[in-house]
């Protein structure tokens, strides 16, 4: 056992909580049933297998859409990886740590190359090598606390409704329920000057970022940071705003990235920024844990005035945020005339299976001809989406009730709790330790080591947790 290995077994009782995966089942399991089944006299069928000449293989005269062509092997991570020389682990604190093998942790490359097919086919070499290992997929950057109480019973009273007269609804209004709307403004933009028409519900962020895209179409230009959610970059590549994927320098032609390092404490120098249509700007940072600073994102929104740009602003992380750094890009000066906010509960209420998210588009914020943004962001969503479930939506009310806000902030206070064992750990090994502190993601730097060294060696000889984004 490797001296990580051994600190992260000694630690890992530190914080801990019952979890769905390891209730106990209430299935009677020890009764058995003998059913007699009348029998039935049957023919012999004989399967004959069609010989390679006699197959058809059909085709339609529709060609490939080129863009999806473009894109990597498998989404977020290709298939094969560069390795470099001082690679990053992400550790992810949405998990138990109860047990070493419930520590969730995700590889990452320079540019997010790392392979979720070979992450699977690793799993499978290792549950053959040790059939008995607790080997627990957290998905896609799934939670792993109970939604609380007063949330899903908000929920199950509205799904309950729906079997009655009176209760019933069907369609409802494709920008969202007026009184969750009306929350949503009075919750998270108080005196912001956000008003209920600009918030738009939706069924997750991730989904309104690709709609986003639809809106502004294929002519545009994109920035986005270096590292950041692929999402952003995927959408641009299927939409056509970019080049071919150049295997030289890892990055897609014609989007410009946005270096955030360490040495610029995870901010861009703006000063060697392109001028782009659409900023993709992500804070709280996922992967890097990064929180833009109140001085950081004032320089923000005046490069995106100065250059005429559209900054689309990922907050998916802002109720762990704490402090003067800001939660929303609105509380800068000026930048409801230069930005979208899109936002979610799901990693606040553990929504990432309920779906339940928003986004913000001013009034303020206007095209090159002085036409209003939302409206046709308004038309996006009323052609392509019926508006997001009503069941969700009741959940997303009670989780603004002064009830559903103080235990989603004991959710998050969990996994902040987690996040700083996870930074203790590793600064007492003597790593470098970034983010943690306004995110639940953990930017560990490894130097000398490629992060499928490090997966592989936490993998090893005891049973992992891994989390593939």
């Amino acid at each position: 056992m490797s001296v990580l290995q051994h600190h992260l077994v000694a630690t890992s009782s530190l914080s801990s909580s019952t979890s769905a995966f390891f209730a106990q089942n209430s299935f009677d399991v020890g009764r058995t049933q003998v059913v007699s089944v009348p029998l039935k006299k049957m023919g012999v069928c004989k399967c004959v297998a069609t010989s390679p000449a006699e197959q058809t293989a059909y085709k339609t005269q529709v060609s490939r859409n080129g863009n999806i062509a473009k894109l990597q092997a498998g989404y977020l991570f290709p298939e094969v990886c560069t390795i470099t020389s001082a690679s990053y682990l992400l550790i992810v604190s949405n998990v138990n740590l109860k047990l070493c093998c419930y520590f969730a942790l995700e590889m990452i490359f320079k540019d997010f190359s790392c392979a979720k097919l070979q992450i699977g086919r690793r799993k499978a070499a290792h549950m053959l090598k040790h059939p008995d290992a607790e080997v627990i997929s957290l998905g896609i950057g799934d939670t792993t606390e109970p939604i609380p109480e007063v949330i899903t019973s908000a929920m199950a009273k509205r799904a309950l409704a729906l079997s009655t007269v009176e209760g019933y609804s069907g369609y409802g209004a494709e920008q969202g329920e007026k009184p969750l709307r009306a929350r949503l403004a009075s919750t998270f933009y108080a005196n912001l000057g956000i008003e209920e028409d600009d918030i738009f519900v939706s069924d997750g962020a991730k989904s309104d970022i690709s709609r986003l895209q639809v809106l502004f179409g294929s002519n545009v230009t994109m920035a986005v940071q270096d590292p950041s959610y692929p999402a952003y970059v995927d959408s641009s590549v299927i939409m056509g705003q970019t080049g071919q994927f150049q295997k030289d320098v890892e990055k897609f032609g014609k989007i410009e990235y946005m270096k955030c390092t360490p040495e610029n404490d995870f901010f861009p120098d703006l000063s060697k920024v392109a001028r782009t249509d659409i900023i993709f700007f992500c804070s709280p940072n996922n992967p890097t844990g990064s929180a833009a600073s109140r001085e950081q994102l004032i320089q923000l929104v005046k490069f995106a005035k100065d250059n005429g740009s559209i900054i689309i602003y990922d907050s998916a992380y802002a109720m762990y945020v704490s402090g003067d750094t800001p939660k929303s890009i609105f509380e800068i000066p000026g930048a409801k005339e230069v930005a979208i906010e899109t936002a979610s509960f799901s990693k606040y209420a553990g929504f990432t299976g309920v779906r339940l998210g928003w986004t913000v588009v001013p009034k303020e914020l206007k095209y090159s001809d002085g036409f209003p943004v939302a409206k046709d962001f308004n038309r996006i969503v009323c052609t392509g989406f019926n508006g997001a479930s009503n069941i969700a939506q009741a959940g997303g009310l009670a989780c603004l009730s002064p009830e559903g806000l103080e235990a989603m902030h004991e959710v998050v206070g969990f996994y902040k709790e987690n996040t700083q064992i996870i930074v203790d750990t590793f600064t007492s090994l003597g790593f470098k330790v970034y983010g943690g502190k306004h995110a639940p993601y953990v930017w560990v730097h490894f130097p000398g080591q490629s992060s499928w060294d490090v997966f592989s060696e936490i993998l090893g000889e005891d049973p992992c947790c891994y989390h593939t984004w």
